[in-house]
């Protein structure tokens, strides 16, 4: 039978036969696996053979160095303060550093050098230009900017920085070894991180799903074995989705999700619910197994009611706007 290799948390198994495999599998749906014949270290959720299916041929070649081994980010501390207006304070060790969007930060102790780096940083510090160049370019296409803004305590002790939410809401502090390695998030909801971790791109194959699935083609994928910070608008609510089982969610209220998570758009109903039901004319449909998080104010929906409620060039006021006008007429 072939030998399988299983690594989690930073702890990699001894070779296992496939039936070993399997039963471990079963309890270990976070973990990475690796056999002769992938280029890389997967997912468990994403080998189907571990599902059930038939082994692979015999191997005795050795496996390569599991993602944790591979890419290792600071195991920084942190806090969340605050309820409707959040912010994090991460605590660094001397040495230890930290990634964020730039004009995220709120504080910072003096001890802590404030850098500008190409792209997220998680590459090797000898990295050529055209690979840091590449990490920056995958920002753009997300929306943000081309630098990353790295917080380094170069002091003894600890070292704190704080990091702001940009609009009412709720940071989500996520370790990534505890969701499979990556995570797939909207677009501008990555708030902070341990530096180390990559903060790339997803695109959604499905033409439809990218042009009505709420956050277009793009969207961000944070990967690596670290802390990640990400903001999400109002409450948020995790799921666990079992295999099979299927979720419909407005279009704006995803969050984020593992990448074992299918995701789909479906229509809102007859051409009538569509036009007049207020809920928009597609759903998300999320198909299990893996989590997903759910928000209660997306950004868009915020900003429309602001809009709604401005001054408008006709001299409606907003919001009793009709009422002043009839105490005037009085």
């Amino acid at each position: 039978m072939s030998q399988w290799y299983f690594s989690q948390n930073g702890q990699q198994t001894a070779p296992m036969s496939h039936s070993e495999a399997v039963a471990y599998a079963r309890t270990a749906t976070g973990a990475f696996c690796w056999r002769e014949g992938f280029g890389e270290w997967l997912p468990v959720a994403q080998v189907p053979e571990l599902m059930g299916g038939g082994a692979h041929s015999p191997t005795m070649v050795a496996p390569p160095q599991p993602p944790a081994a591979r890419i290792r980010a600071d195991d920084i501390d942190f806090k969340i303060v605050g309820h409707e207006m959040q912010f994090v304070e991460i605590e660094l060790d001397s040495g230890e550093s930290a990634i964020a969007e730039a004009g995220s930060m709120m504080f910072k102790d003096s001890s802590i050098e404030m850098t500008t780096i190409f792209g997220d940083g998680s590459g090797p510090e000898d990295g050529g230009f055209m690979d840091k160049l590449l990490g920056a370019g995958k920002r753009v296409l997300t929306g943000e900017s081309l630098f990353t803004t790295v917080f380094t305590h170069n002091g003894s002790g600890k070292g704190r920085v704080g990091f702001g939410a940009p609009f009412p809401g709720t940071i989500m502090a996520i370790r990534l070894t505890e969701v499979g390695g990556r995570l797939i998030c909207q677009k501008d909801s990555f708030l902070a991180a341990a530096k180390g971790v990559s903060v790339g791109i997803h695109f959604q194959r499905r033409i439809l799903t990218g042009l009505f699935g709420g956050e277009g083609f793009v969207m961000q994928k944070l990967e690596g074995d670290g802390w990640v910070f990400v903001h999400m608008g109002g409450a948020v609510i995790e799921r666990e989705l079992a295999a099979g089982e299927t979720l419909h969610v407005d279009t704006g209220c995803l969050a984020a999700l593992t990448d074992t998570v299918e995701y789909d758009i479906v229509r809102a109903g007859g051409i009538k619910t569509m036009m007049f039901g207020g809920e928009g004319v597609f759903f998300a449909t999320l198909r299990g197994p893996g989590k997903v998080w759910l928000q209660s104010l997306p950004f868009s929906r915020l900003a429309g009611r602001m809009l709604a409620a401005a001054p408008q060039r006709n001299g409606n006021q907003g919001e009793g706007g009709a009422f002043r006008i009839t105490l005037g007429d009085r």
